[in-house]
């Protein structure tokens, strides 16, 4: 009996664990549907959201109601980008456990979207009578306008430091010429172009028949600028439509000066000019801040651009104590220190200068008071500070800023005070963000050069250094720019900047900046899609950053590959560059949406295979300078061991630097090597230890990269040749940089054929034949470099030839005793390099025809040479009298300035 209980007891449960079981699988397959439809529901939401933040970003005046409300948007179109990412990562949980796990966390923050969104749909409803939705767009708001011509209106213009450029325009605005000339000055906000050209303004506009000066940025259509003109003059406009014969009649056979200060269309500029008579010596003044629109509007001689820059330290340093100390206009020695500090922040900016220092000229005169003013600068430029009305000047750039930009051009709060980005990193970053869009026929990194070159021509990004080619090696933005940008993104919760002691971040804070040591979070922050640290102490990477899709760590002190990495499956941008991690684990393969891998500056050597299934792979960065004191040696660049089957990444742009050579070459890299063909859409190529036998296999590869745009070989040792004439079939059409590396028997006939050629570098070639031939017909050949290239005594640059050189340096070239520069040859050089060219007894022959030369650099030089250039005594001076800055260096150190 006992045991017929027992069973029925048994059997009951059974049956009951079974039906609860059947409703289990039944409501979580329900749920999986659920999921599913939701979101597909969730990714529709997404695109009306972001085409409703797109509208807003255009509200250039928001009230604090609709600022607040659509606040509340952003959030949610960040929770469902979340919400979408968490999908991808429920789809690819191996577990079922865990699969279980997170779809119910994923259901419930749909619920939680959901009703988020309806409880904004209400708060909206609720104050629909009062919540102006999108209003039209402005350039400037009304209070930008009013801070700019408050000093005009006064008559207190402040023309500290102008002196010079205010020169230049009065000599252009009254030199006779027979035509209507324009002039676009062109700088930031708050650089002065309205206190510059109101002066020469003022001092011209009697010398001509009508003058007149509008402000543009009240303009809002094309025909407004017009309207202004005639009202300007006294007329009465009856008909819009007849507006342009109005202003053509009031100009016609005049003399006149026009300014339009604080351009912001240029469709209004264009509908202005129309109706501009090409009236003789009539001048147009332009001022704006958008240098997009001066530059597009350059189509010919006759309009000219002037770029304003900042104040030099003496004029800023000038201009500030005159404001601070209005009384005699000096600072008192015990102030000294920190008026220096604020005047760094300033940068040269008038417009903060002037306001801080009539902000410090009301306060005591003590350590303690501007000290305090100094720590509190960002929170002064508030809306609610001090100084917001510097805020709002700057602000007004951002708001004109098209949306696509808005993001990127917030993306420079991430990065340190005084710490400027170089231009490559900077625009991957932006991909691995998705701020880039695709555009048919280019390449998104094209594409975000693109996006950069528009924020520098808008003012908003100044380049800090540039390349040979005129393209920024670096960014920044002006430092009280950042204090802007700083605010916008924290109010945006776009970034945290933790640089202080505080630990506590926003629960949902969507990148983290850590700039200050030791620095650990107090609480879990799931969200955080971006991650950088700047300090040098190893960084702390969150187990729970799971949604991270950028991770940017160089320079930090770390010597282990980080193992929790390798669970951030979202991961599109990894850099270690500059550390000291030796290998990455082969667990690399589960970062399958992986676009960058920076390990440049490591001590990784070899890849694993894993590498070879990140398919969306786009840069692959992974080698290391091994410097010697400075001194160029072969073989300085240490490059890594590839996978044999480096074929299946076939997204890869850029490939730097790979091995061609190792002990089981023949079984290995012999297969690595022609492997590389498959890279077609490769525009970046580095190859080291190349042996002789494998050019031709590597010619023929790289025949097959159409894109190639930098390409670098280096040959195992200064033994062995390259041997690269197998190129000479199919050369890359648009090679713009060709480094060669190691010894050539002759230089390849297929060089002379690289149209788009702007650099190229032969290093140790020896070759025993003059290639000076072989490269002066390039068209677009911007610098040449040979070092130990050349085994021969004499170099001779023929007239008309190197039309477009503007560098050139020569190094160790030994037997070298003479150099020719025919008149005529060379027209646009520049810069002139002689590196321990020992035999060389003369300057070079017609360098005194060389009328561009700005520099001549003489490095370890023998002593009898420089001195026939010195100013006192030298023989041969007279041949270099006319190049501005001429400098000799012994051993890396300035010796002697012979300028």
């Amino acid at each position: 009996m006992g045991t017929e209980i027992g069973g029925g007891i048994a059997g009951g449960a059974v049956s009951y664990l079974l039906e609860k079981l059947e409703t289990f699988v039944s409501r979580e397959w329900n749920l999986k549907e659920n999921i599913n439809r939701a979101r597909q529901e969730l990714e529709i939401e997404q695109r009306s959201i972001e085409a409703l933040l797109r509208d807003a970003a255009s509200n250039n005046d928001p009230d604090h109601q609709f600022t607040v409300w659509i606040q509340n948007v952003r959030n949610q179109a960040y929770a469902i980008k979340d919400v979408l990412d968490l999908f991808w990562l429920y789809q690819n949980q191996e577990t079922v456990w865990r699969r279980f796990k997170m779809s119910h966390s994923i259901d419930n923050l749909i619920k939680d979207i959901k009703g988020s969104l309806q409880r904004i749909k209400e708060a909206k409803d609720r104050y629909h009578h009062t919540m102006p939705f999108i209003r039209i767009p402005s350039a400037s708001s009304n209070t930008d306008i009013q801070v700019r011509e408050a000093h005009l209106l006064n008559g207190n213009v402040e023309a500290v430091g102008i002196e010079e450029p205010t020169n230049k325009l009065m000599s252009w605005a009254m030199k006779p010429k027979q035509r209507l000339e324009v002039m676009f000055v062109v700088g930031m906000a708050g650089l002065g172009k309205t206190t510059l050209v109101h002066s020469v303004y003022e001092r011209v506009k009697k010398r001509f028949d009508r003058h007149v000066w509008i402000t543009a940025s009240n303009c809002k259509t094309e025909l407004d600028i017009l309207t202004l003109l005639v009202e300007k003059f006294g007329r009465p406009v009856t008909q819009r439509a007849d507006v342009v014969a109005q202003a053509c009649k009031l100009l016609f056979e005049k003399r006149y000066v026009i300014v339009l200060d604080d351009l912001w269309v240029k469709e209004a500029w264009e509908s202005f000019k129309i109706a501009l008579p090409d009236g003789k010596n009539s001048r147009i003044i332009i001022t704006t801040r958008r240098g997009d629109i001066a530059n597009s509007c350059r189509d010919g001689d006759s309009i000219d651009i002037h770029k304003l820059q900042p104040l030099s330290s003496e004029r800023a340093k000038q201009l500030f104590y005159q404001k601070a100390f209005s009384r005699n206009g000096t600072c008192p020695s015990g102030l000294v220190e920190v008026s220096e500090s604020i005047l760094q922040k300033c940068d040269g900016l008038p417009l903060g200068i002037i306001e801080i220092g009539r902000l410090l000229s009301n306060k005591s005169p003590t350590k303690n008071e501007w000290k305090t003013l100094h720590d509190s600068l960002e929170s002064e430029l508030r809306s609610t500070g001090k100084l917001s009305n510097v805020m709002k000047v700057l602000a007004a750039s951002h708001k004109d800023l098209p949306y696509h930009l808005k993001d990127c051009f917030l993306y420079m709060s991430i990065f340190p005070e005084n710490n400027p980005v170089k231009r490559r990193r900077l625009v991957r970053l932006w991909i691995a963000e998705g701020f880039v869009t695709d555009e048919m026929g280019k390449t998104v990194e094209e594409v975000g050069e693109e996006y950069l070159k528009e924020l520098i021509d808008r003012n908003l990004i100044k380049a800090n250094e540039f390349d040979f080619d005129d393209l920024p090696k670096s960014v920044e933005v002006h430092s009280l720019m950042l204090k802007m940008v700083l605010s916008i993104a924290h109010e945006e919760n776009f970034c945290s900047v933790c640089t202080e002691a505080e630990r506590n971040l926003a629960e949902n804070t969507r990148r983290l900046s850590i700039q200050k040591e030791d620095f650990e979070p107090s609480q879990d922050l799931p969200w955080v899609r971006s991650f950088f640290g700047f300090s040098i102490g190893e960084p702390k990477i969150g187990s729970n950053f799971k949604l991270l899709k950028v991770l940017d760590i160089q320079g930090t002190n770390m010597e282990e590959f980080p193992n929790v990495i390798t669970n951030l499956l979202l991961l599109r941008y990894l850099s270690l560059r500059n550390t000291n991690i030796k290998s990455i684990p082969r667990s690399l393969n589960d970062l399958r949406h992986l676009e960058t891998l920076d390990l440049k500056q490591t001590l990784v050597t070899e890849v694993p295979k894993a590498v070879l299934q990140l398919e969306k792979l786009r840069h692959l960065l992974v080698y290391r300078y091994n410097f010697k004191e400075g001194v160029p040696t072969f073989g300085i660049v240490q490059g890594f061991k590839a996978p044999k089957k480096i074929t299946g990444l076939n997204n890869l742009q850029t490939l730097s630097f790979v091995k061609a050579s190792v002990q089981s070459r023949l079984t290995r890299q012999l297969r690595m090597i022609q492997g590389l063909e498959n890279l077609t859409q490769s525009r970046k190529l580095g190859v080291v230890e190349l042996a002789k036998e494998d050019g031709a296999r590597l010619c023929q590869s790289i025949g097959k990269m159409p894109n190639l745009h930098s390409l670098s070989m280096t040959s195992l040792n200064l033994e062995v040749a390259l041997e690269l004439d197998a190129m000479s079939t199919n050369p890359p059409a648009f090679l713009q940089r060709l480094y060669l590396n190691g010894p050539l028997q002759k230089l390849p006939k297929w060089i002379s054929s690289l149209h788009d050629l702007v650099r190229i570098r032969l290093k140790w070639s020896s070759l025993p034949e003059n290639p000076i031939p072989a490269l002066e017909n390039l068209p677009h050949l911007v610098e040449l470099h040979l070092l130990d290239a050349y085994t021969g005594t004499q170099l001779e640059f023929k007239s008309a030839k190197f039309p477009q050189l503007k560098i050139l340096e020569l190094r160790q070239l030994e037997q070298l005793k003479s150099i020719v520069m025919e008149e005529g040859t060379l027209p646009c050089l520049q810069k002139l390099i002689i590196v321990h060219c020992s035999a060389l007894v003369h300057v070079p022959r017609g360098i005194n025809k060389l009328i561009c030369l700005q520099m001549l650099v003489l490095h370890d030089m023998p002593d009898p040479f420089v001195a026939m250039l010195r100013k006192n005594g030298g023989r041969l001076q007279r041949f270099v009298h006319h190049i501005p800055i001429i400098r000799s260096y012994q051993q890396g150190q300035l010796v002697e300035d012979l300028s």
